[in-house]
């Protein structure tokens, strides 16, 4: 049998299989940004996965950038995703929340009293956001004052009390894909000169700091950070990545968080986009390293064979196949998912993928 369907050890769980759901955005949340009433059937839907990341979450208002996207800062969100963490350990899965702050990709329409949206420095993100049921230009971002940043950091840390208190059995620190953190790590969207900018260790600061501060809330075996070391999401850039991520992976290894997931290339394209030493991070990390970006059912399976990876994500098969980790198992063809639908909207091309048993039943 391959390892992909071998039961793993992560902290204190046991996942019945190597199979991740990537964390992924579709825009469906109710008013207040709770999670709609079709999310537990969505995530329970896919709770044959080993472990579930849900989409990402915003810890504040100010940390929101696409309409229509759920939060872990209220208490309506957390009785919101608790209908979630239930459906899914119904079903004998495990989940972690993705905390989330866009920083500068982000709406003036998104935020409190058409305010502009927050970034390590002031420059705008060459990106679109999804508002108005329509992609639009991000707005002009403004510097955080240093005297903020100890404030973005307890909103990380209760987001992650909130999430646990939802029944989350972790969270999931997003550093990646250019949003909040990443805008911090990346000197091409940072060009601060105080502590949190200039050097490596200036500019992991923040990251640093938000983790630990996860970890004191929740512990170590509940925390695993998300790192994207050469995607140009949302329009970052390094200078230097090898050496940035070095460093980073080297802290967050001493932090002991639980996983380490790496978008491994592109953000949603090509795994080569860049030269990066991705076997050098799973080296430096000791405890379980998430593999993502473009894998496929053999190259996950000869990942693992050769100790590249713990776990292996995948993100847009699972839309289309509820029961991707069946399919992978006995070889199947895999449903085909509709662009149309990922963002935004209702039911369709949200809940109604069916799964192999469901097909055959229908056809028969």
């Amino acid at each position: 049998m391959s390892d992909l369907f071998t039961p793993y050890t992560l902290g204190s769980l046991t996942l019945s299989n190597r199979l991740v759901l990537a964390p992924l955005t579709r825009n469906r949340a109710a008013p207040g940004g709770v999670p709609s009433e079709l999310a537990p059937v969505y995530y329970s839907q896919r709770a044959s996965a080993g472990l579930l990341i849900s989409e990402a979450s915003q810890i504040s208002q100010q940390g929101q950038g696409y309409q229509d996207t759920p939060g872990i800062y209220t208490q309506a969100q957390v009785e919101g995703w608790r209908k979630v963490t239930d459906a899914v350990h119904a079903k004998g899965g495990k989940i972690f929340l993705q905390l989330w702050h866009v920083g500068r990709v982000s709406h003036v329409l998104l935020q409190m009293d058409g305010a502009a949206p927050v970034g390590p420095s002031a420059l705008r993100a060459a990106t679109k956001v999804f508002v108005n049921n329509s992609f639009e230009d991000a707005s002009e971002p403004r510097a955080l004052e240093l005297g903020e940043l100890p404030g973005i950091v307890s909103d990380f840390r209760q987001a992650a009390a909130n999430a646990i208190a939802a029944g989350f059995d972790g969270v999931e620190v997003h550093a990646a894909n250019g949003y909040l953190l990443d805008q911090f790590i990346q000197d091409g969207a940072n060009a601060r000169t105080d502590a949190y900018g200039g050097s490596i260790e200036n500019r992991a600061r923040l990251l640093l700091e938000v983790t630990a501060a996860v970890i004191s809330e929740i512990g170590a075996d509940r925390t695993g950070v998300r790192i994207s070391p050469v995607s140009p999401a949302n329009g970052v850039s390094s200078s230097d990545a090898q050496t940035q991520f070095d460093y980073i992976v080297d802290q967050l290894n001493a932090l002991g968080i639980v996983y380490l997931h790496v978008v491994e290339g592109a953000t949603g394209g090509p795994r080569d986009v860049a030269p990066f030493d991705f076997d050098g991070l799973r080296r430096r990390f000791h405890n379980t390293y998430i593999a993502n970006n473009g894998y496929d059912r053999d190259l996950a399976t000869s990942r693992l064979a050769a100790g590249k990876a713990d776990l292996i994500a995948f993100g847009k098969p699972f839309i289309g196949n509820p029961d991707l980790v069946e399919r992978f198992r006995t070889g199947a063809p895999l449903s085909p998912f509709n662009p149309a639908t990922l963002y935004g909207g209702g039911a369709a091309g949200y809940i109604d993928y069916p799964t192999m048993a469901e097909a055959n039943a229908a056809a028969n």
